[in-house]
């Protein structure tokens, strides 16, 4: 388990570095001078030269690259063009609520989209199947600003159950927090769920139908035992994917439903670093969501060597 643990902690850091060349080289490909985005109104070919000899600009590229990679470990991502403050702080600000918008949508797709997926396997066949099927196409089916839209409208003007936008720290008020966060992680987390479902029964039909549940039967073990004990946990292994690829989605992806809801979250952060040409925070975004991705991936192969003792066994060989 350990060989195989290190093995996967090599791969994401070559991975790593390979996804740091990615974004340098991609934000460097875009088009405009980055010093006429840093210099603003201030234009005279001696705030440029200056702008340039600041950031570095008239270096070659490998010694920029150097640089970036440098400042980044030691957690300086640069400072934003347009407020002055670091990149570092403003993706400090920002992500956490991204994070509990995540964490949130993940619950409620791993509460209902597991839930549903065995029901529906359990159930083949049968009106519950239909019903679960039905709620997963409607999932994958509905847009994400088509669904905020409406909830705005239903839950929040025609009947103000739920706030329709803004953002209160956990911390702050834990109450009112929720009342603003229930919308939006149903929007982020309707389509997740319907993944998860469809997922879960398929790995789920599977399992049912392999020799070691036919003999967990036939040994005479309960229902429960047989789909909760045997089925469902090897089934974990496919779902467990799914999760951990959608979670990552999940942080990158909150960008339309941030703008419907005004969260001043991660997307939010994006989308404002596109519009205005902020190179700096659109470079850290972009490299703090493909660490997030690379982080997501090692943590599913860790959760791996706990569900099924064969990885575990093929690592140790």
């Amino acid at each position: 388990m350990t060989r195989y643990l290190l093995k996967r902690v090599r791969q994401s850091a070559i991975t790593l570095v390979l996804v740091s060349i990615a974004v340098f080289a991609g934000v460097r490909a875009l088009p405009g001078d980055p010093a006429l985005a840093l210099a603003g109104e201030e234009r005279s070919p001696q705030a440029l030269a200056a702008i340039r000899a600041e950031y570095g600009l008239n270096d070659n590229i490998a010694v920029q690259y150097g640089h970036f990679v440098g400042h980044a470990l030691t957690g300086d991502l640069g400072s934003s063009a347009r407020t002055g403050l670091p990149v570092t702080g403003a993706i400090a600000d920002a992500l956490p609520i991204t994070l509990e918008l995540a964490a949130l949508s993940l619950l409620l797709a791993i509460v209902l989209g597991i839930g549903a997926g065995v029901v529906a396997a359990v159930r083949r066949g049968r009106p519950e199947e239909w019903l679960a099927n039905i709620l997963a196409l409607l999932g994958l089916s509905i847009p994400t600003f088509w669904l905020g839209i409406v909830l705005v409208l239903a839950f929040a003007i025609a009947l103000p159950v739920f706030a329709a936008s803004g953002f209160v720290p956990f911390g702050t008020d834990p109450l009112d927090n929720l009342h603003r966060m229930v919308l939006p992680a149903i929007v982020l987390g309707s389509g997740f769920a319907a993944v998860v479902m469809r997922q879960t029964r398929a790995a789920m039909l599977d399992a049912l139908s392999a020799d070691y549940v036919r003999t967990a039967r036939a040994k005479g073990l309960s229902s429960r035992a047989v789909i909760g004990g045997h089925a469902l946990r090897n089934s974990l292994v496919t779902v467990v994917t799914v999760l951990g690829l959608q979670l990552g989605q999940l942080i990158s992806g909150a960008v339309v439903t941030e703008q419907i809801f005004v969260l001043p979250g991660f997307g939010k952060l994006t989308i404002d670093s596109v519009f205005t040409r902020d190179y700096a925070v659109l470079q850290g975004v972009v490299l703090c969501t493909s660490t997030a991705y690379i982080v997501i991936n090692l943590l599913v192969d860790v959760v791996y060597c706990v569900i099924d003792p064969r990885i575990r066994l093929g690592g140790a060989r």
